[in-house]
């Protein structure tokens, strides 16, 4: 597999990314126009951007194999979306087993295959889902939610909800306390039980 690009790659995080210490991996490239993008360097050029293939990365990173052990932690792929780097994410797999754990977060706009893809390899899902109703999303993202939501009902019966987090962001300029509530009453409908309520901080 040839090597592809990330905008970063920040080892030591915890209780960030999931369980215990992770390492961020964050590819580039994204579906979504976010107006508060917090990763633009994922739509740039990428000539000056890190390449890594499967076997690199692992090279790269397994520095922190003890750290991932003992805290149950490992890797979570980010960006940018990694559910368009799927083939990439499974073959990463293969090399550091099931000892590591595995997270992506992600807006799951992508094809139902990616996602049927990715939930064979990933233990642990983060899903960022702006908001539920669609004209806010369209908004602020520059595309349809539809597709979003309907991969997060298939994620949370194929992988059970205590694998699936949903964050619920309150957006300035975009959505209200209200909005977000309602995003909230539906996502617990769907069965999801772990949620992140947070507020975008624009600068």
């Amino acid at each position: 597999m040839e090597a592809v690009p990330f905008i970063g790659v920040s080892r030591h995080r915890i209780n960030i990314d999931g369980t215990g210490v992770t390492t961020l991996a964050a590819f580039h490239g994204c579906p979504l126009r976010c107006r508060y993008c917090l990763n633009p360097a994922c739509f740039g050029k990428t000539d000056k951007l890190p390449h890594y293939t499967p076997q690199t990365l692992f090279n790269h990173v397994r520095i922190d194999n003890i750290y991932f052990l003992y805290t149950s932690g490992g890797i979570c792929f980010g960006g940018g979306e990694p559910l368009l780097r799927t083939d990439f994410i499974r073959e990463f797999r293969k090399l550091c087993g099931d000892a590591w754990k595995i997270t992506a977060e992600t807006s799951l706009a992508v094809p139902r295959s990616s996602v049927e893809a990715a939930a064979e390899v990933i233990d642990d899902f983060i899903v960022d889902i702006k908001d539920t109703n669609p004209a806010i999303y369209e908004a602020y993202t520059g595309r349809s939610n539809r597709g979003s939501l309907q991969n997060l009902r298939w994620l949370i019966s194929a992988k059970g909800q205590e694998h699936v987090m949903v964050r619920v962001p309150l957006i300035p300029n975009y959505n209200t306390e209200a909005d977000r509530d309602r995003s909230i009453a539906l996502l617990l409908e769907m069965g999801v039980t772990q949620i992140d309520r947070f507020e975008y901080v624009i600068r």
